[in-house]
């Protein structure tokens, strides 16, 4: 681990590291999302147009970004986002992620479409693991697989509900590459038929909290919570779903304005730097997953390259949350933040301005 913190002392570098590492294809897979990357370029938009309002004469000598989740402490609020077909990045893919995290102290998302196996990867690591599932089977399959979940110890259950259809991601049918685990047109049917009369049959047999991943909108943020979800999970999937959507955190306020505190809430989209994750706590999220980021650090190094990205993080907030006059998290608000135009031209690197993603590597 000495050696990765010396070769990676800031996130630039480990994604450098990760393109060198990845083939081409591999690598769209990555930074990737569906047809214009509209969706995924407002991710970053959004992000760059919330400027900080720091304040001054301020002791802030103790510094501490740890949070909690569901009751259980957290290092940072941060936690890996499900990736399907994680293990493209790494061969041990999620196995490696759920040992890091756990070790760092952060909880992990495992995809229902990552490998290794759900019981290998709950056995992975010590820490909190939640299991995300899409839907491509009846109720008997879908509980069939959460009972899988539930008796390997996961600590928590979600259902991805933004895939009803799977999007056009152009730069993987431009090379041919089939990017994702295969899809059936079964497959598809029992995906386009979830709805809220499937959730409840769920929440009636299981006791374990309930997460709704790919929430965009207040109106479906208050059905949730009026269907008994614990955890509404604000998302677009990266970009890699519906394009022309709404950045992520575009979204985060009317959704905390709908749930009124009924709920816990994790934003994902775009979030790349430790003052992203700050920008989200102010207005009201609860935890923020980073799904391309680890992604990142799992391609340049595997285990210790997830760590490091934690660590980068962690380091980031610190000095945020200094430099904002606060020494907590709890301390945020809105307040602390302002609009403002954007100075860079949004892109999947572009919180990384020291790569130029007009060269051909990415």
């Amino acid at each position: 681990m000495d050696e990765v913190r010396e070769r990676f002392q800031n996130l630039h570098e480990i994604v450098v590291a990760a393109r060198h590492k990845l083939d081409r294809s591999i690598w769209d897979f990555l930074i990737g999302a569906a047809e214009t990357e509209t969706t995924t370029r407002r991710n970053r938009l959004a992000l760059d147009s919330l400027a900080f309002r720091p304040r001054v004469m301020r002791n802030v000598g103790s510094t501490d970004c740890s949070s909690s989740f569901l009751g259980t402490k957290t290092r940072i609020p941060v936690m890996p986002a499900p990736i399907g077909s994680i293990e493209r990045f790494d061969p041990a893919g999620a196995a490696l992620v759920a040992d890091a995290a756990g070790a760092f102290g952060c909880p992990m998302f495992l995809s229902s479409v990552a490998a290794p196996e759900l019981e290998e990867v709950a056995k992975s690591g010590t820490g909190v693991k939640f299991f995300q599932l899409y839907v491509r089977g009846d109720q008997g399959w879908v509980e069939n697989f959460l009972d899988r979940a539930v008796a390997a110890g996961f600590d928590g259950l979600c259902l991805t509900v933004d895939t009803h259809h799977y999007s056009r991601r152009e730069r993987d049918i431009a090379k041919r590459y089939h990017a994702a685990s295969p899809r059936t047109m079964e497959h598809a049917k029992y995906q386009k038929a979830v709805d809220w009369a499937q959730f409840d049959l769920l929440r009636k047999k299981y006791k374990l909290p309930l997460m709704l991943k790919g929430i965009a909108t207040a109106e479906d943020a208050m059905l949730a919570v009026e269907h008994g979800v614990d955890v509404i999970y604000v998302s677009n999937h990266g970009g890699r779903q519906l394009d022309h959507g709404l950045g992520s955190i575009d979204v985060l306020p009317e959704v905390v304005a709908a749930v009124k505190g009924r709920a816990q809430i994790i934003v994902d989209g775009g979030f790349c730097r430790g003052t992203d994750i700050v920008k989200a706590i102010a207005l009201g999220a609860n935890a923020v997953g980073i799904g391309r980021l680890y992604g990142y650090g799992l391609a340049a190094a595997g285990r210790d390259g997830v760590t490091r990205v934690l660590e980068l993080l962690e380091d980031e907030m610190i000095r945020c949350l200094g430099l904002l006059g606060v020494n907590r998290l709890d301390e945020l608000n809105p307040s602390y933040l302002r609009a403002a135009p954007a100075v860079t031209t949004p892109h999947v690197l572009s919180a990384f301005p020291y790569i130029d993603p007009a060269d051909n590597r990415y």
